[in-house]
């Protein structure tokens, strides 16, 4: 098979891994940076152009599209969808989860545990917002923050109605979350791939740090996760459309909850804890799973 991947860095840990298990089962492995890539938008001849020259042939890509070019990135694999090519993760579920708002009510309408959260823009009354979550401590987020960016605790009400304040100056648009205290400042990272979880990792926020993001201090170790925790994860990669999740969850006083579905989970860190080839499951689900213009959307989304 010939496959690409969509990457700004060959030379990154999770990038690196997916080019040598794809070249360790003789597969054809090509990196490309979607920001170098151009499109004719044309009916019924769409194209890919990059570095001068027509992108074709491809059997398969796979999405490593970062936080900070989701737009252009997701327009760029629409583009491969569009040629028939099959996508490891579709453009249109990596949109949904990259959207915190959307992605959080597409799963509360399936009934996936997530923390009592509310969403606003600039609200007129900041107060019957925090009753709507409760409590006195709370997590405010912005809706495209990435990596723990962007995600402020604030110990009182106090507190919280300043951090709103100012969001609001900037004009953003923001969720503010129960702060589930039972955690302790760890989540579970579950590695799910098609329809199960091939891997789960326990991270840990380092000392005085609430978020526990690896690219924060973190420290990852293996954990066995419960049957709940495990068929929550799946069900969230499935709602969201998704093959190749990374399903972060708090075990809270009244079962798992989803914080966030990451479409371009990292692999240094779950391979690292648990010893496990992820890299090479993921070919393998290419392998078994992969046919020209098999695309739920075919780009159309």
């Amino acid at each position: 098979m010939h496959i690409a991947i969509l990457s700004r860095n060959r030379y990154l840990y999770s990038t690196r891994r997916l080019v040598e298990a794809g070249e360790e089962r003789e597969h054809k492995i090509t990196v490309v940076d979607p920001l170098r890539c151009y499109m004719n938008i044309v009916p019924h001849a769409p194209e890919i152009h990059y570095k001068g020259r027509r992108l074709d042939g491809f059997d398969a890509v796979i999405p490593r599209i970062g936080a900070s070019i989701t737009f252009y990135g997701a327009a760029v694999l629409r583009q491969f969808e569009m040629t028939g090519v099959y996508p490891l993760n579709e453009s249109v579920a990596i949109s949904r989860s990259r959207d915190k708002l959307r992605s959080m009510q597409l799963l509360s309408r399936r009934g996936i545990g997530l923390p009592v959260t509310g969403f606003a823009h600039s609200p007129d009354d900041t107060g019957d917002l925090l009753e709507l979550v409760g409590g006195n401590q709370f997590v405010i987020k912005l809706t495209e923050g990435t990596q723990g960016k962007g995600v402020v605790l604030t110990e009182t009400r106090q507190a919280a109605e300043s951090v709103i304040d100012a969001f609001r100056n900037l004009d953003a648009h923001f969720l503010v979350q129960e702060f589930v205290r039972e955690a302790k400042g760890a989540d579970i990272r579950c590695f799910v791939i098609g329809r199960r979880v091939i891997a789960a990792m326990k991270r840990q926020g380092k000392e005085g740090e609430f978020r526990s993001n690896l690219h924060r201090g973190g420290t990852a170790s293996l954990v066995k996760i419960t049957p709940e925790e495990r068929s929550t994860a799946v069900r969230a990669a499935r709602i969201l459309g998704l093959n190749v999740a990374g399903v972060d969850i708090l075990r809270s006083n009244h079962g798992p909850v989803v914080m966030e579905v990451n479409s371009s989970p990292g692999l240094e860190g779950i391979e690292t804890a648990t010893g496990k080839d992820i890299a090479g499951r993921v070919i393998r689900f290419i392998e078994t799973n992969s046919r020209q213009g098999k695309t739920r959307t075919r780009g159309r989304g």
